[in-house]
């Protein structure tokens, strides 16, 4: 079930309506502050890295709900050289932001929607609580 979407323009200022977006929408999920580096880190990937960030570019930030997680998706604009990947060297000035959304995420990965990028990320969700109530006898 999609709880919000919002596309932005690829312009650097979209970093920041993105990590308010998602804040937002995850009002009451625990993990929110992760959810929110990982959109910042890919929003900025798009704009970086894809046709998104040329003129007239948008991307698409998906924040989804279901079967025990929450799922965020940002869709750019394809033209990328290829798959969003983690970067070996460790200690580089650039290259982080996959590293940080692997090591923040339950799961993610990349596909390929038409001529549209998508890298998706997934937060377990938290188990609700049974909120049933005690069995009631009556007098007697």
């Amino acid at each position: 079930m999609v709880i919000g979407e919002i596309t932005l323009p690829g312009v650097r200022r979209s970093v920041g309506f993105a990590r308010n977006f998602v804040r937002d929408m995850a009002l009451d999920f625990p993990g929110r502050d992760d959810m929110i580096l990982v959109v910042s880190e890919t929003v900025a990937n798009a704009i970086t890295h894809t046709a998104s960030g040329r003129a007239g570019g948008r991307l698409t930030v998906v924040l989804a709900a279901g079967d025990g997680v929450y799922r965020l998706e940002v869709v750019d604009d394809g033209g990328a050289d290829g798959a969003p990947h983690v970067k070996a060297e460790v200690g580089a000035e650039t290259g982080r932001g996959m590293r940080i959304v692997a090591a923040l995420a339950s799961r993610w990965g990349f596909r390929v929607d038409g001529a549209r990028g998508v890298v998706w990320a997934e937060f377990p969700a938290p188990v609700a609580e049974d909120r049933g109530r005690e069995p009631f006898s009556g007098p007697g």
